[in-house]
């Protein structure tokens, strides 16, 4: 399809710039002084005060092929900018008698809105492309833990929960409102005894990064074994049963085996990298598509003189519309490229669902190099994207990232991403992202 792109529009803040102010050694006694605030001695252990700011400018410029509603005219939609600021705001108790507690606000502000919301009960702009970042405040966590039992943890309330990769189980960290869970979730971990670490829950609500909460019964396991020095022989099964009609279809059960790890270091500079994993999906509780699908997850690589090198290939199985292989709780962005053109495989009947209900197979190279005493890592990678069988050619896909860290507390983050298609399914997609984090 012709590309018609347009060239980045929006309003991007120089006083982003400002926060490089941060290196200067003459702030190292202003950031002691705010670390010594927010943290406090009480009851015998120490608890703090946590607090995240995060400024970012996104960009998303769709070809002509994504276009407004008819309603609307039914003119392409515009290029999309927003102009957003996350607060984190938490407080976390002392330990007392092997109880802790924790509360945080999250909440975004939008000095710039020029873009679609998404999600299913948020003002939604269609003249424009979609930035999954309404501006909402929410209670992000609300949780209790327990650590009176040797080796365990329990974790009871609204938390934060991140398993493996977070392909399955995840936060999607990568949006300003994060996705939570009210469950409670079991980790023991006994590296004498097996090296083993177990983690056993369960999700009773997800609070999605549009604010919403879905309703859900969700029995989940995922046991670690550590294989010596050269990695982690995982096993997972989790079992999502969605509770609410409109999400009956994105219910499933999961099992799966994945080993993860790196060799022991050779000739003093070189380690080898690997990963397999095979996963089996099928249809779960109410979910009207009956299915079952494949995964497969394989990688290789080396590091080497700050040098990572990978090669890999993720592939979900599809077998129709709504029978794709899929991960409605996983940090997905982090996956199938930056874009995010193949974040939704099963959802509302659409052009792109159908073409994902063929399957998708991610074929991808990765580089990465890291600087000045690893505060600056540079990332690119090259995705070629099609259905399962390799015969139906989606796209490609060129992503860049550049983050720089300023000691423990402070970071700037360039990052874009380029997806190209001839599949009359898939719009060519340009996005840009300029971010910077405070964090204690």
């Amino acid at each position: 399809m012709p590309q018609t792109l347009k060239r980045p529009t929006g309003k991007l803040p120089v006083t982003l710039l400002s926060l490089t102010f941060f290196s200067l050694p003459a702030a190292a006694d202003i950031t002691k002084e705010v670390e010594d605030a927010l943290n406090f001695y009480h009851y015998g252990s120490n608890g703090a005060v946590k607090m995240d700011l995060n400024y970012r400018w996104e960009n998303v410029d769709k070809d002509n092929s994504v276009r407004k509603p008819a309603n609307m005219g039914g003119q392409p939609v515009e290029t999309a900018n927003a102009n957003t600021v996350r607060l984190r705001l938490g407080f976390l108790t002392p330990v007392f008698h092997d109880f802790q507690g924790y509360a945080e606000y999250e909440g975004l502000y939008a000095a710039q809105a020029d873009y679609d919301r998404a999600g299913t009960t948020t003002n939604r702009d269609r003249n424009y492309a979609v930035i999954a970042d309404p501006a909402r405040n929410e209670l992000n966590q609300f949780w209790l833990s327990y650590k009176g039992i040797a080796d365990t943890l329990i974790k009871v309330g609204r938390q934060r929960i991140k398993l493996d990769d977070d392909r399955f189980i995840g936060n999607v960290g990568w949006r300003q409102m994060e996705m939570t869970y009210d469950s409670i979730l079991i980790t023991h971990n006994n590296q004498t005894l097996f090296g083993l670490t177990a983690n056993v829950g369960y999700l009773d609500h997800v609070q999605n990064i549009f604010g919403e909460t879905d309703n859900i019964n969700a029995p989940i396991l995922n046991l670690n074994y550590k294989v010596g020095d050269w990695g982690n022989l995982i096993g997972y099964g989790y079992w999502l049963d969605y509770r609410e009609r409109a999400n009956y279809f994105k219910s499933s059960q999961t099992y799966g085996l994945r080993f993860d790890g790196k060799s022991p270091q050779f000739w003093d500079t070189v380690n080898f990298l690997y990963t397999a994993e095979w996963g089996k999906q099928s249809d779960y509780g109410d979910n009207p598509n009956h299915y079952q699908a494949d995964r497969i997850n394989l990688m290789g690589g080396l590091t080497a003189f700050n040098v990572t090198l990978q090669g890999a290939m993720e592939q979900l199985n599809g077998y129709g519309l709504n029978k794709t292989f899929n991960t409605p709780l996983g940090t997905n962005h982090a996956f199938q490229g930056w874009a995010d053109l193949f974040i939704n495989p099963v959802g509302a009947d659409s052009p792109a669902t159908r073409a994902m209900g063929q399957g998708i197979r991610d074929v991808f190279a990765t580089a990465s190099y890291k600087a000045m005493n690893d505060s600056l890592i540079v990332t690119g990678v090259f995705h070629d994207f099609s259905d399962d069988t390799g015969g139906v050619k989606f796209g490609t896909e060129w992503d860049f990232s550049a983050l720089k860290k300023f000691g423990k507390h402070y970071s700037l983050l360039a990052k874009y991403a380029d997806f190209n298609s001839n599949h009359p399914a898939f719009p060519d997609t340009q996005v840009i992202w300029m971010q910077g984090n405070v964090s204690f």
